[in-house]
């Protein structure tokens, strides 16, 4: 991290668009919502976008130090806006000039600032002291990727590279801080930066072999335009390995507890008895696992697969295309890393746990030595 840190000033910064010369963003409340026919009839503007069919409105705010109206467009209108809805307002204020304000978003801090606080309430309240190391990890992986890896791809480093480090450092952290320091939070780290480093491999062999440009979106040209030098290519492949990363970490750890539990009721059993045991329920977890990872894709690429359907498309037409085939690859890949991961965990644990401290030249098989003092008991006819 410390040879990758990018230095601020190879960070490339574009202006606010917000923060021009008149511009500024400010809070209000919408007092009045009055539709009125704007002659939307929809079809496909001079951009080639489609546009939404509909009446416009006229929007009544109120914010501090007065009162103005705005104009909603019929995408806007049509999704509903309610007397009473907080708006992040654009005001373009010209020197001698009347100020002009434009809808810009909804105001979301208060609830997610709620929300987050349920979160916490309810994970501290059952987890205990684990859920509350589990939200400061959370705070700490935030940290690693505003501080460090983003800085790092928009500087020009290798995407891939900047992300097996961080995300290195960030279980190496997570995983002591939440589960605490022992040989079989060790042996789930192993196993955990062996499914990073496969998925990082097989990601970007992955995403050079099925041509994943990066550039899927109107976001992505417009990065590209602000970043000349960022490799999104590069990007594609790293998404591979934090969007699975918390199932990886899921994963090992739970095998890494089996493999123990497993060495406790059986303390003279052979490592390959382990071994096969744990694996057994490593089979169900990445079933399982497998099936979290396609609905989380799923739920990311909903908007789209509603355009496919409503466009009448046949999936396996529209699954070449970048967008789609960018969630397909990513889900393919963390796949197989997760799977992968398995078996390399159950090894270490199986490898790491403590072995029973037989006596010397006994057998691991022999049954254990009754306790002095006590007396087999032995059944007669």
């Amino acid at each position: 991290m410390f040879v990758l840190w990018p230095d601020s000033g190879k960070v490339p910064h574009d202006k606010n668009p917000y923060g021009g010369k008149g511009v500024s963003t400010i809070s209000a409340t919408v007092t009045k919502v009055t539709p009125f026919n704007c002659h939307s009839n929809g079809g496909e503007g001079p951009d080639g976008q489609l546009s939404v069919k509909g009446d416009c409105a006229h929007i009544g705010i109120k914010f501090k130090g007065g009162t103005s109206t705005l104009p909603l467009d019929p995408t806007h209108y049509k999704a509903g806006i309610h007397v009473g809805d907080g708006l992040q307002v654009v005001k373009y204020a010209v020197a001698g000039g009347t100020a002009t304000y434009q809808f810009l978003d909804y105001q979301r801090g208060v609830p997610l600032i709620v929300l987050a606080a349920i979160f916490a309430v309810v994970v501290i309240a059952i987890a205990r002291w684990r859920g509350l190391f589990a939200i400061i990890g959370i705070g700490i992986t935030l940290l690693a990727l505003t501080k460090f890896m983003l800085p790092a791809f928009l500087a020009g480093e290798s995407p891939v590279l900047v992300t097996v480090v961080g995300a290195t450092a960030i279980m190496i952290v997570v995983l002591y801080l939440t589960h605490g320091i022992s040989i079989r939070t060790t042996s789930a780290l192993f196993g955990t930066l062996v499914g990073i480093a496969l998925t990082a491999v097989i990601g970007l062999a992955a995403t050079g072999f099925t041509n994943l440009s990066g550039v899927g979106s109107e976001d992505d040209q417009t990065l590209i335009a602000v970043v000349p030098n960022v490799h999104l290519a590069g990007v594609v492949a790293a998404s591979m390995v934090i969007a699975g990363l918390g199932v990886l970490n899921d994963v090992t750890v739970t095998q890494a507890s089996a493999v123990w539990e497993l060495r406790a009721l059986q303390p003279l059993a052979r490592g390959a008895t382990i071994f096969a045991s744990a694996m057994r329920i490593g089979r169900d977890h990445i079933a399982s696992s497998i099936y979290t990872l396609v609905f989380a894709y799923a739920g990311s690429a909903m908007t789209i697969l509603l355009l496919i359907t409503a466009y009448q498309r046949s999936l396996t037409e529209m699954a070449t295309t970048e967008q789609i085939a960018d969630e397909i690859v990513r889900a393919l890949v963390g796949a197989i890393g997760l799977v992968l991961a398995v078996p390399a965990t159950t090894l270490f644990a199986v490898w790491l746990a403590p072995k029973p401290s037989d006596e010397p030249g006994t057998p691991a098989d022999t049954p254990p030595t009754p306790a002095p003092g006590r007396r087999r008991a032995v059944r007669t006819t």
